[in-house]
């Protein structure tokens, strides 16, 4: 088995052959933050490369920046998280939980402002 920071490395390097940073300095693509590295690999990655993740980080943690960073993206990543939400996060009734976390999401935002 490969160390965390071994998976990591082989992951953001899987992102930039994916070209996932093409509007960015290829230098600040290396020792992405535990958030960036989550969100660009279950977005640009295979499900393949999504598993590594929950090798090297906690299931809660994954869910709770999904929530926070994919979810809220709504119909753009529909079928994305749909599939998510099934495989990875066993939730029975996906489109009226990405629905009902999309909401809340935007009511929180309003909150602040």
């Amino acid at each position: 088995m490969k160390s965390k920071s071994e998976i990591k490395q082989y992951l953001e390097k899987a992102l930039l052959k994916e070209h996932a940073f093409w509007s960015f300095d290829k230098k600040s693509c290396h020792n992405l933050s535990d958030r960036d590295l989550i969100k660009y690999v279950m977005i640009h990655l295979d499900l393949e490369d999504i598993d590594l993740l929950f090798e090297i980080y906690p299931k809660k943690k994954i869910k709770r920046i999904w929530l926070e960073e994919l979810v809220p993206q709504g119909d753009y990543l529909t079928s994305m998280n749909h599939c998510f939400a099934v495989v990875y996060f066993g939730i029975k009734r996906p489109s009226q939980y990405l629905k009902s976390m999309e909401t809340r999401h935007f009511n929180k935002l309003g909150k602040i402002e």
